[in-house]
């Protein structure tokens, strides 16, 4: 179960991406998203390449919809081995002038639709004595951007001490729960970044992210995907309560 798998603009999206792969490797996807487009664009890719995905319309802040998602999963497939959470949205701002909506939205999306996710599927997970949850956080949680984004960096942050705790709160039942922290990536969503903090020129925004990264180059969706992947397999049965970087050395330089 992948949510956040469609992408609103043409390319990949790290949702659209780890689906696809998970596909690619044999998975049974059930595919989240609450764009239905978005949707079946991700679905159409899919089932282009010979995969399957079972594509259910989803807002994974609202308790409903999500149990809803559940119960469909459940009674095709009668388990749920692998649940990826990959929402979450940003907006511009610092303490003073951010508004409480804004703050209140993204906590709702980026941090308690991981509980309300979470707290449908690990029940399940606990009485299949396994399974695993990727979360996706972000290199902000873990040092500043120099973009003003509170909430978002506060949240992604939260994120990751959420996993820590119900990895451990879960492990006697060989869950796992563990979070992929993307640095700068490039994906569609740029486009939307170099409006709010580029003043719209894209080919410019892009390359000052570039220069910010060790490597000298931003990675991609797919970089994300296959750490994704990689966590929710077999080969990392003994990794939990913990993170893997996808950030290209970010985080171990003040640049």
């Amino acid at each position: 179960m992948v949510s956040g798998c469609g992408s609103s603009l043409p390319g990949w999206g790290t949702g659209k991406a780890i689906a696809a792969l998970l596909a690619r490797q044999g998975a049974q996807v059930v595919g989240l998203d609450v764009n239905e487009q978005a949707l079946a664009d991700t679905r159409a890719v899919i089932e282009g390449e010979g995969g399957k995905l079972k594509a259910l319309l989803c807002d994974v802040t609202d308790p409903a919809s999500i149990d809803r998602v559940v119960r469909e999963t459940i009674d095709a497939y009668g388990r749920i081995d692998v649940l990826v959470n990959n929402v979450g949205v940003s907006a511009p701002g610092g303490v003073v002038d951010m508004t409480e909506e804004i703050w209140d939205r993204q906590f709702d999306i980026n941090l308690k639709s991981v509980f309300l996710m979470c707290k449908a599927v690990l029940p399940l997970m606990d009485r299949q004595r396994g399974g695993n949850v990727v979360n996706v956080s972000s290199l902000s949680a873990l040092r500043y951007s120099g973009k003003p984004q509170i909430a978002y960096s506060a949240s992604k942050a939260a994120l990751i001490q959420f996993t820590r705790m119900a990895a451990l709160m879960h492990s006697e039942h060989n869950v796992r729960l563990n979070c992929v922290i993307p640095g700068l990536i490039t994906t569609p969503l740029v486009q939307r970044l170099a409006q709010q903090f580029g003043g719209g020129d894209y080919e410019s925004y892009l390359k000052r992210r570039n220069a910010q990264v060790p490597l000298a180059q931003e990675g991609d969706a797919w970089d994300v995907a296959n750490a994704t992947a990689f966590l929710a397999s077999d080969e990392a049965r003994y990794i939990t309560a913990t993170e893997i970087l996808v950030d290209g050395g970010s985080a171990s330089t003040m640049r």
